[in-house]
């Protein structure tokens, strides 16, 4: 049986491309999403045979939601070897006019709800004696942020310790925890986010003049979830075209 990989917010966007990247390294991958409609249609789409693949309804502000995720990936394919933290919500309101329930909504959504997975998702790989926990974490939560609010720069800043913290954690159980930061991506996210006269000004800022290249994170998502990749775990990897350097 392939290994069984899932990905939060999956249903378009990177996390789609994460999704389409493992599914093409050969796992059986579960698409979740906040609407299960779009989640089955993107699993459609990825695999109209049915047979590697599998969509969940998951908010990721609910615990329960992740539990039963968990149990319904279990009922059908047995294990879950690959979770993939990557639903998060962007928003770009000034900093001194967010409201304190923006404030929590954001944070809710992108630091809690990776909490959560790790938790929830990381409890069962331990006790299976083997996982690969993947964050999407930011560069915003490396540098405060260049186009994105404070709630959201924070709240990935929080995805880097976290991240930290779980690898401590479940490293002697055989699982990995590690972080992925993107700089600005190629995306229609990026685009929806950034009015297209200051994305101009952003990729000129960008050393290497160029957006990422979702793409090559959905690659690097597969690295980091193989066997191999046992000796990588509290990590942080920087995809930023030189941006942030450390």
């Amino acid at each position: 049986m392939s290994q069984v990989a899932l990905v939060t917010g999956a249903a378009q966007g990177l996390g789609n491309e994460i999704a389409r990247a493992l599914h093409a390294a050969g796992y059986a991958v579960v698409i979740t999403d906040l609407s299960l409609e779009q989640a089955q249609a993107a699993a459609d789409r990825l695999d109209p045979s049915g047979d590697r693949v599998q969509a969940l309804k998951l908010d990721v502000a609910s615990k329960r939601d992740f539990e039963d995720a968990l149990a319904a990936v279990l009922e059908r394919w047995g294990a879950l070897h690959v979770a993939v933290n990557n639903a998060a919500m962007t928003l770009t309101t000034p900093l001194m006019q967010i409201s304190p329930e923006e404030f929590d909504r954001v944070t809710s959504i992108n630091q809690r709800g990776t909490f959560v997975g790790c938790q929830v998702f990381g409890a069962h790989m331990a006790a299976a004696g083997y996982g690969r926990i993947i964050n999407m974490a930011s560069l915003a939560g490396q540098n405060g942020g260049t186009a994105t609010g404070a709630h959201y720069a924070a709240s990935k800043g929080a995805i880097v310790t976290l991240t930290k913290i779980f690898a401590r954690e479940l490293a002697a159980s055989g699982v990995t925890v590690n972080a992925i930061a993107p700089g600005p991506i190629e995306s229609p996210a990026v685009r929806a986010a950034v009015p297209p006269e200051r994305l101009e000004t952003l990729i000129e800022a960008i050393p290497v003049k160029r957006l990422g290249n979702a793409a090559f994170l959905g690659s690097l998502v597969v690295q980091l979830a193989s066997e191999d990749a046992y000796f990588t775990t509290g990590a942080t990897w920087d995809v930023n075209g030189g941006i942030y350097m450390r």
